[in-house]
């Protein structure tokens, strides 16, 4: 999907199977480094501006040696603000020329959905490495672009699915791989908020789709990354309540179902018209593992109650706060592709984590009735 300026001006102005599963946790704790990956951050909106970018600025791998925005008294602002020189700020018009600015290792793209694919694939060809904002992209057709681009241009590309290498994730996971709750029987997983009228998440062409694109993600990428399974057999429901206008292009609310090949059926929730703290909760023949809250950018928290080894005998409780203020999360991720970067590994969620769970909402919105 192309978008012009124009579009992206008009908005701002207004407001596989198991092997294919990411190994993180090996590479999650970067080795100490004293070389940095230096990272253009492309857009400088909320994600970057109050997250990625200040958590470079924190990191002892990752640092910002370049920005690309649409507004230029707000680039040279931040330009001071992190001792970017002016020949590494761009504009979207410029952005090619970065090809020619060795100071700049990677691309870190905080632009709207819509925008991605576009922006990672023209960083590609510049010869520069991609971390891209979640959701991968609006379609299939761009997601596969994107992985395409890169592999020609022999670059790596990840998705920003900071969750995978969060602390509380990491262990939830290996509570499930292991076999400590038992046969996995079922899921539910929710995540929501109240959407404020005239942002671009409210515009199909910048967000691709409503709240699955935006929060739903988060439930759906987390319990695939915990099971290692590829989910089917999906039905879907979505309405909208409050006519007041936000919803006209997207939906404001999204229900689904699914199924994966071990038999666990999962359940969630999505919306826009509430606030809905992200959690997900998985039910074990042998105890319930609970993420809450989930998803944000700190304070996970899990409890795992697990059975005693017979009736009448007292079992175990795992309490785990993760240990993560914001944008400490940011840096991991940040360091991760850093790490992956600086010694040729391979990328956990990748371009095609990326495209899995980009085939898996056109599913959901298909089943929806919502194309």
């Amino acid at each position: 999907m192309q978008l012009t300026r124009r579009d992206f001006n008009r908005l701002a102005a207004a407001s596989a199977a198991f092997s294919a599963v990411p190994r993180i946790v090996a590479q999650s704790t970067p080795a100490p480094s004293q070389k940095k990956t230096r990272y253009a951050a492309v857009g400088l909106g909320l994600i970057s501006v109050q997250h990625f970018m200040p958590a470079c600025r924190q990191s002892s791998m990752s640092e910002i040696t370049g920005l690309v925005s649409g507004h230029p008294d707000k680039a040279r602002r931040l330009a001071a603000e992190y001792n970017v020189p002016a020949d590494s700020i761009y504009t979207y018009e410029n952005y090619d020329e970065m090809r020619n600015n060795p100071n700049i290792d990677a691309v870190y793209i905080g632009l709207p959905n819509g925008m991605h694919a576009e922006y990672t694939i023209r960083a590609a060809k510049a010869g520069k490495h991609v971390l891209c904002e979640k959701p991968m992209t609006t379609s299939v057709a761009d997601a596969e672009a994107m992985i395409a681009a890169c592999k020609q241009a022999d670059r790596k590309l990840m998705i920003a699915y900071r969750c995978q290498l969060e602390a509380t994730i990491l262990k939830a996971r290996d509570l499930v791989q292991t076999g400590a709750l038992g046969k996995i029987q079922g899921a539910q997983g929710a995540f929501g908020f109240n959407a404020q009228p005239g942002i671009w998440r409210l515009d199909r062409k910048l967000a691709g789709g409503g709240p699955l694109m935006d929060v739903g993600i988060y439930p759906l990428n987390t319990t695939r990354f915990l099971f290692g399974e590829e989910p089917g057999d999906i039905k879907a429901n979505s309405s909208v309540i409050d006519h007041d206008g936000r919803f006209d292009q997207v939906e404001e609310n999204l229900a689904w179902i699914m199924k994966f090949p071990s038999g666990i059926t999962a359940s969630y929730n999505t919306t826009y018209g509430a606030q809905m703290p992200g959690f997900l909760r998985i039910f074990g023949s042998k105890g319930i593992l609970t993420l809450e809250p989930a998803f944000g950018y700190e304070g996970t928290h899990l409890v795992a109650r697990i059975n005693g080894p017979s009736r009448g005998q007292p079992g175990t409780t795992i309490d785990m706060p993760s240990p993560d203020k914001d944008p400490i999360e940011f840096v991991h991720e940040a360091d991760y592709f850093a790490n992956c970067i600086q010694n040729n590994l391979p990328v956990g969620p990748s371009g095609e984590e990326g495209l899995r769970d980009t085939r898996i909402m056109m599913d959901i919105y298909r089943a929806s009735g919502r194309t």
